[in-house]
């Protein structure tokens, strides 16, 4: 039986592992998130998920060969095959949100759990196709307003009020939340790792 450590700061993330009854501690990692170049796009955000493992893991000793699993995630918002993090200002907010109206993009997101005693990787990216409807700027100057959209990968967050911007979505709906559960449980059962639940 595994203690479950979230690399993550995220709300999102801990809530969604919250009410599956899962029971983690929270230790985010401090890394530069600018991807490498060298990389497609899709390894670009598995390196990224990664390497947030690997930092938590580095900036907390007492993790090293104890029944720890580290869980990480990164989250990028995939338009006309161009990564969208998270905006670094409102004015950054606006152009994302004025280039998401009206059509569709991608979120992927990419999960990495490394166990502390034996250091092996699970690693997995998951896809959802997200469709906009038309946003008038009054519409989008209000939601940069409320300030939601700045922590959030493509500036917007559908389980809030950015969710009145969907039109439809394809695929899990918590991966665009920013952690797919059944991926990370498919992953859990792939290792046959248990954690402690609640």
């Amino acid at each position: 039986m595994y203690k479950l450590i979230l690399a993550s700061q995220s709300p999102r993330r801990k809530d969604l592992l919250a009410k599956a009854g899962f029971k983690f501690i929270t230790l985010p990692a401090n890394i530069s998130e600018t991807p490498d170049k060298n990389l497609n796009l899709e390894e670009q955000i598995l390196k990224i998920a990664e390497d947030k493992a690997l930092a938590c893991i580095e900036q907390n000793n007492s993790l090293k060969s104890n029944n720890y699993l580290v869980l990480s995630a990164d989250t990028m918002v995939i338009v006309d095959g161009e990564p969208y993090g998270k905006p670094s200002d409102k004015a950054q907010a606006t152009s994302y949100l004025q280039l998401l109206s009206g059509r569709g993009h991608q979120v992927k997101t990419a999960l990495c759990l490394i166990n502390c005693k034996t250091f092996e990787q699970a690693r997995e990216l998951t896809t959802t196709d997200v469709f906009f409807r038309s946003l008038s700027s009054e519409e989008i100057q209000c939601y940069v307003e409320s300030g939601e959209p700045m922590d959030k990968a493509g500036a917007y967050g559908i389980q809030g009020l950015g969710g009145t911007f969907i039109d439809r979505y394809v695929g899990p709906f918590d991966n665009v939340v920013g952690l797919s559960m059944e991926s990370f449980q498919r992953l859990l059962k792939m290792k046959g790792w248990q954690i402690e639940s609640e």
